[in-house]
């Protein structure tokens, strides 16, 4: 009969959760939800036949078992993780692994991440890619770009940039409902909404004393928000970086010279403070960080 093998997963959900006294905690470290995390804890449960935790309301502790399995735990995953591998360390590469949002990789990052490896020929660049807003957590990655609020705690958060947001619509939508003239006249349409490009700071900034818009498509996606307003699902907002390929072919117009100087949500670099201590990391961050201001400069 084949042994049965505890699963890594709940062995190091357990840990994690030893660790940090708390399954909230230690669901955000290992980049799950916490009834993720739970889940992992009950199944390492009935593998092993008894508790591992005592839940007292909120609080936590390690019943008589959980503290002498996790003895067993910690010093199997130690062994693991320190055991050598001696063909990986001759062949492995300096690598960086980033996760960027999906508009941002396809309209900022690949046209210029060429100058990047161009410049560090050696150096292996991953991306991968993230939904804003969904999934605030770094993973096996070295660092990420977000576009939000810049509230990321525990971790090196730095302003990439941002971009003035403006209202445009595909000229077939505008010649359909009957143009737009001023600012007034978006009441008769359809507001594309997005978690990502909020109305209201806009209708401030217009004068318009209107609530955020509660129906309408939702798309928290800001590449194909663009693509919902040039096939005339409604007005949107977006930045310059995003529509003015669009903007130049005529597929998206701008309504009105009024833009939201400082819009809520901006681009940010977002790491663990370790990751800097890798020379190529660092080599990558510095290099993000000097190439976007000049694009900026250069729109």
């Amino acid at each position: 009969m084949p042994r049965r093998f505890p699963p890594v997963h709940a062995l190091s959900a357990f840990e994690a959760a030893a660790r940090a006294g708390s399954f909230a905690v230690a669901a955000q470290q290992l980049c799950i939800t916490p009834s993720a995390l739970s889940h992992r804890i009950r199944l390492l449960e009935e593998f092993v036949g008894d508790r591992l935790f005592i839940r007292d309301g909120r609080n936590l502790t390690l019943s008589a078992f959980g503290r002498s399995y996790l003895d067993v735990v910690v010093q199997a995953l130690r062994t693991l993780t320190d055991f050598p591998l001696p063909h990986r360390t001759l062949s492995a590469q300096p690598r960086v692994k980033i996760t960027v949002p999906p508009t941002f990789a396809r309209y900022l990052l690949m046209p210029r991440l060429a100058e990047f490896t161009e410049a560090h020929p050696d150096i292996v660049v991953e991306v991968f890619l993230s939904v804003p807003l969904y999934d605030l957590c770094l993973n096996e990655s070295d660092l990420e770009v977000r576009f939000g609020a810049g509230k990321y705690p525990d971790m090196v958060t730095t302003r990439l940039f941002g971009e003035p947001a403006f209202a445009v619509a595909s000229p077939a939508y505008l010649e359909r409902i009957g143009g737009i003239a001023t600012p007034a006249d978006l009441q008769k349409a359809t507001l594309l909404r997005s978690a990502l490009e909020q109305w209201k700071p806009w209708f401030e900034q217009a004068g318009l004393d209107w609530p955020e818009p509660m129906d309408a498509l939702r798309v928290d996606d800001l590449g194909l928000l663009l693509e919902a307003i040039k096939h005339g699902h409604g007005v949107g907002l977006t930045r310059q970086h995003f529509a003015q390929e669009m903007i130049a072919k005529g597929e998206v117009v701008q309504l009105f010279d009024i833009r939201l100087e400082a819009p809520p949500h901006a681009y940010y670099v977002v790491y663990e403070q370790t990751s800097r201590t890798r020379p190529e990391v660092q080599l990558f961050i510095d290099w993000m960080m000097a190439a976007y201001p000049d694009s900026l400069r250069d729109a």
